[in-house]
């Protein structure tokens, strides 16, 4: 059946595919938050613990909602961690970094993840995609706020 929403195939498909690199960037972060949930140490075991349990938590809600709105612009939604690995901005980490490492890592991660939404919103935008607006907002305003906790961790 024709998808008919108001907006074009091709924007559509513009669209989708600028929500495929914020899916698997979302999941690859997703993955090292949890991994870093599960093997901080030091002094901030506990504080960082509980934070990083936090945001990996937001984040797989998140990673559903962005599936779900590339489904409805009628694109398949990559879920493998071969296409996640080739579409991801957000690099794994196969070790297990200091603490301080971890913040920092995250930080930028988040800042990456902040900038490939605002990287979508022309699209959407031009296509008057007011349902992707609002997630990439929702997106920004939550990966801002997390990289601001933590580099405050940092100073």
């Amino acid at each position: 059946m024709p998808i008919d929403i108001g907006i074009s195939e091709k924007d559509r498909q513009k669209i989708a595919e600028g929500l495929k690199v914020l899916l698997a960037s979302s999941y690859t972060l997703y993955l090292k938050t949890h991994n870093f949930h599960w093997n901080v140490t030091g002094p901030m075991f506990n504080g960082l613990h509980n934070m990083f349990e936090e945001q990996y938590t937001e984040l797989a809600a998140a990673i559903d909602e962005i599936a779900e709105r590339i489904r409805a612009l009628g694109v398949f939604a990559p879920g493998s961690f071969s296409q996640y690995k080739e579409l991801s901005a957000v690099k794994e980490e196969t070790g297990v970094p200091s603490a301080v490492e971890m913040i920092a890592q995250l930080a930028k991660d988040n800042e990456t993840l902040s900038k490939v939404a605002r990287e979508v919103l022309p699209a959407a935008g031009k296509a008057e995609d007011e349902p992707t607006n609002d997630l990439l907002t929702q997106r920004m305003q939550t990966h801002e706020k997390a990289a601001w906790m933590l580099r405050s961790m940092l100073s």
